[in-house]
Parts: C-alpha cells; structure tokens; sequence
C-alpha cells in the first residue's frame, strides 16, 4: 500500500483553488438532488401509487410485494450501472460521465410519468415500467459515485468531509421535492383525480429540472488529481479487474459503512408508509408530511456530521450513527406503532435523523478506501453493491411483517442489524483506508 499511498499523496498536493470547489460542489449537488428526486418519487409511488395502478391484484399485500419488487428492480441494475460508467470514468474522467448519467435519470423519469397504466394497455405497462426502472438503475449507478468524487477531489484535504457531505443534501432536497409534490397533490384533489393523472406530475417535471441541472453540470470542471493522472498515462486499462483483486475488503467495507444510510432509510420512510396505510390503516397524508418534514430536519444533520467528519474523522461518525440508529429503532417502531399522529411524525423525524450521520460522510470514507487511478470503480462497486442490499430492504421487511401476522418486531430487528454492520465497518476503516497527510479517516 506504500506506493499507493505516495502517489495518493502527490496528487492530493496539487492545488485546490476553494472557488472552484464551491462550483463543483453546487454542480454535484444539483446532479444528485435530480437523481434522488427522480428515484424518491419512484419509492413513494411504488408504496401509494404503482401498487393500484401497474400491479393489480385483489390482494393488497401481493400488490404491494410487486410494486416493492419493481422497486428493487433498480437496485439490482445499479451495481451494473456502476460497473460500467465506474470503469468509464476511470478511463475518460468524472465530468464526461456525469453529463451521460444525468440525462439518462432526467429521461427516464419523465417517460415515466408518461406510460399508460395496467387498465389502459394490460400487461405491457408493468412490463415497460420494470424496463424503465432498470434503465433508470444503470444510469443512477454511475451518477452518485461520479458527483461525490468530482466534489472530493476538488476540495481541500482538511475539507474533504464537509464538501462530502454537500452531494447528500441532494437527499433531503429530493426528499422535499417528491414527498411534497406528492403531499401537495393528494392534498389539493380527490383521490380519484390523484390516481388517474395527478401522480404524473411529479414525474413530468423531472424534465424542465434535468434541463437546469445540465446547465449548471456543463460548468463542471474535472478534477485535479484525475486530471494528473491521465497527463501522466496512469489510467488503469482494466479498472474493474485491478479493484476486485486487490481491494475487495475495501468494497465490503465501504459498502457495509453506506448501507445504513440507504437501507435504513428506505425501511423507515418506504416501508413505514405501505406498513402505515396498509396496516395500521392510517393516512398516506400523515406519511408524507412526516416524511417531508424529517427531509428539512435531515439538511442540518446532514452539514453538523461533515464538520464533525472535520474534527473527530469520518470513521468515528459512522461508528455514532450506526450506535444511535440502533438504540433508538424500538422507540421509534413503537411511537409509529401508537397511531398517535404527532408521535408517528417525531419518530419518522427522529429516525431519519440519527441514520443520516453515517450518511453524511460515507462518500469521504468511500472515497480514502480506493487510489485515484481506480477510485469511480471502487466507489461505484460499493455503493451500488449497498444500494443493491438497500432494494430489497422494504420488500424483505414486507415478507417478514407477513409471516409474523403484521407484526412489527422484524423491522425493528432489520433497522437494528444494518445499523450495527455499518458500525462494525466504521471500526474497520481506518486499517483499510489509504493514509494521507492531512486527512482524518
């Protein structure tokens, strides 16, 4: 690792002017908060939408399993996504990458938003929105790895975490985006109007957004130690080969460090809306608000973990959050459990909280585990390998609610088994990180 380590130094020497950082950062955000809308309004429909309208059943749960199904279908197509445009940007730079992934997101939304449901064409639009969802999984594959890189490798070593955590707002913001368009909508017309053509909305301004988001990326400058390494010749010709030989134990690691931040959260907001309206038989409304609300609580969470990535390093927050989300899973699963509204909101609001420190500053500890030459292949493996284990969260916690008769207790026990595996990998990075003079792991 000696090597690796020397060259990881010498290109982390070269200079960083901070404007340009700000200019990057404000590119990656707006690239991730269109690829996180796009992929929160398919969450949200495939628990209130998708389930009525492509996957008709006479049984409530076996629709919702499909809809949830659908929704994997993504994370399935992510780690191939990564592969691909991982290995691409390794090879041809971060920013051209970029530009490719985002159009593909944007596309893809909108033709969403677009296509005829089950009563309208019969069995081909299940069949077409599964096709669209996998496109949509290959494109986002590529996308959050690039971003969090570019704006990494574009800050100041001392800074690394706090800008690592500003491609992650693009979480809450999307957040705010999708749940609220959805919550604005249902509030503001029947529910009949609302799923026949309301949902659509929000779909179809994923295309006037990509539009912004390609005017702001296209000033995107590449980074400066990428640059460094192709001037000099050494791009790996085969990226994906050289990662999974020799850094396999950092995938692993970086994956189990990202997953509660995905897989918690997708338990805690996705699953807890089907389980709520289905279950519980509350209001997908109330669902919406709370998830609303715990978007606006997530952005100073979010900015308070990368400054505390800063002074204590990354590691160690995601070892506090891994603790946190695990201590407070029963509480929350109970206040939700109450039908109490106010203790449902808290308690979605709490537990998006406490799992969205590791978040904050997963891309810096994803980023410290891989060299420059391999880092976009690395990066993407292990969080699209995440992302893959993430999918199949809500439609795992569904099967076993099923199995247990509507029982709570086995996603308290999923939430609780994610949050320690990310903080046992936050332990282990420090050993697997490559060092860096001025960068605390």
């Amino acid at each position: 690792m000696t090597e690796i380590a020397a060259k990881e130094e010498e290109a982390a020497a070269v200079e960083i002017d901070e404007r340009t950082t700000k200019q990057v950062a404000l590119g990656a955000f707006v690239g991730t908060a269109l690829e996180w809308y796009d992929f929160f309004l398919f969450t949200t429909a495939s628990a209130i939408v998708f389930n009525v309208q492509f996957f008709v059943s006479d049984n409530a749960l076996v629709a919702s399993l499909a809809a949830f199904g659908t929704l994997a279908v993504g994370f399935v197509a992510r780690p191939l996504g990564g592969l691909i445009f991982g290995a691409m940007g390794d090879k041809v730079g971060r920013k051209k990458v970029l530009m490719i992934t985002i159009v593909g997101i944007g596309a893809v939304t909108g033709l969403i938003g677009l296509l005829p449901n089950y009563f309208s064409i019969g069995i081909a639009a299940p069949i077409i929105l599964i096709l669209l969802r996998f496109a949509q999984g290959l494109a986002v594959g590529g996308e959050w790895s690039g971003a969090m890189i570019i704006a990494i490798e574009n800050a100041p070593l001392a800074k690394r975490s706090r800008y690592a955590a500003v491609p992650q707002l693009g979480s809450p913001v999307a957040t705010i985006l999708s749940s609220g368009g959805f919550f604005l909508l249902a509030l503001s017309m029947s529910k009949s109007d609302f799923d026949s053509f309301g949902w659509r909305i929000p779909f179809l301004i994923a295309i006037p957004l990509l539009l912004v988001s390609l005017w702001i990326r296209r000033k995107l400058e590449e980074s400066p130690v990428f640059s460094q390494v192709m001037e000099h010749g050494e791009t790996e010709s085969a990226p994906i080969k050289q990662v999974l030989k020799t850094f396999f134990p950092q995938i692993i690691v970086g994956m189990a460090t990202t997953l509660l931040g995905v897989g918690g959260f997708y338990l805690v907001t996705t699953f807890v809306i089907s389980y709520g309206v289905r279950v519980l038989h509350l209001d997908s409304k109330l669902f919406l608000l709370a998830t609303l609300l715990a978007a606006v609580v997530e952005i100073p969470v979010l900015i308070y973990a990368g400054r505390l990535g800063e002074k204590i390093g990354a590691s160690k927050v995601a070892v506090i959050g891994g603790a946190l989300t695990a201590v407070l899973a029963y509480p929350v699963f109970m206040a939700i459990e109450s039908k109490d509204p106010v203790l449902v909101v808290l308690a979605i609001i709490i537990g998006v909280s406490a799992l969205s420190i590791p978040y904050a500053i997963s891309g810096v500890i994803l980023t410290g585990l891989f060299p420059v030459h391999l880092r976009y292949t690395g990066v993407a493996i292990a969080a699209n390998t995440a992302g893959l284990v993430s999918g199949f969260v809500p439609l795992i916690a569904t099967a076993f609610l099923a199995a247990s008769g509507d029982q709570i207790w086995p996603a308290i026990l999923i939430l609780v088994a994610v949050a320690l595996f990310t903080l046992v990998a936050g332990l282990l990075v420090p050993r697997l990180s490559i060092p860096v003079k001025g960068l605390k792991h």
